[in-house]
């Protein structure tokens, strides 16, 4: 049997492994809508401003070096929270593979919906606003607007059904394309972003400042 053979085999076997869901179509839509509004509202409550502070909405900012990035729909780091949605369906689909619980789609969907909506909310405290500040390049960033969150979440759910639906080959080779592209083009994606969150390097510090 051949790698691609092994990978469509797989990829069959992915699919097919679900539980049945529990929850309708529009009850499914319905929970993941309130978590995310759940999510928005404590973000409001913690101060977080609804849009960017310019007063404008637009689709997509393209200067990371900027006070409006991450304060609109989407931005260079929207490609990171898709590589989430690949990596919380794997995480998922693994947990239901070796541990034989019976975790539907729509349960893994939600349960991804409120890791990452969690993390949205813990990006945007103060502590870890200060540490992207002092740790990164990114001395304008002062926390996500809710809007900007808000699309994070949906852009982690569109990774998610994308790799519910295209081949392991294929999710792996975009995820893998993204962190790429991105890291060339603008000398960060999510993988650097892990690593200066959690261990600081001066070195890359430097790089990405064009040092």
């Amino acid at each position: 049997m051949t790698l691609a053979d092994t990978l469509s085999a797989e990829t069959r076997d992915r699919r097919t492994s679900w539980a049945p869901n529990q929850l309708g179509p529009m009850t499914l839509v319905l929970v993941a809508a309130l978590l995310i509004a759940g999510v928005a509202a404590i973000l409001l409550w913690m101060g977080r401003e609804p849009i960017c502070k310019c007063g404008t909405i637009k689709f997509w900012q393209g200067t990371v070096v900027s006070s409006e990035n991450s304060q609109h729909i989407a931005d260079w780091y929207s490609f990171s929270h898709i590589i989430h949605g690949f990596l919380f369906y794997g995480l998922c689909w693994l947990i239901r593979r070796l541990t034989g619980l019976p975790i539907s789609f729509g349960l893994a969907l939600l349960l991804s919906i409120l890791l990452e909506g969690a993390w949205e909310i813990a990006e945007n405290t103060n502590g870890v606003i200060e540490h992207y500040r002092s740790a990164t390049i990114s001395l304008d960033y002062y926390g996500d607007s809710v809007l900007n969150s808000v699309s994070d979440i949906l852009s982690m759910v569109l990774g998610f059904f994308f790799a519910r639906f295209a081949p392991v080959w294929l999710t792996v080779t975009s995820a893998l394309a993204m962190e790429l592209i991105v890291g060339w083009l603008i000398r960060d994606n999510l993988t650097l972003n892990v690593i200066m969150l959690l261990w600081p390097m001066d070195w890359i510090k430097a790089w990405q400042g064009g040092a």
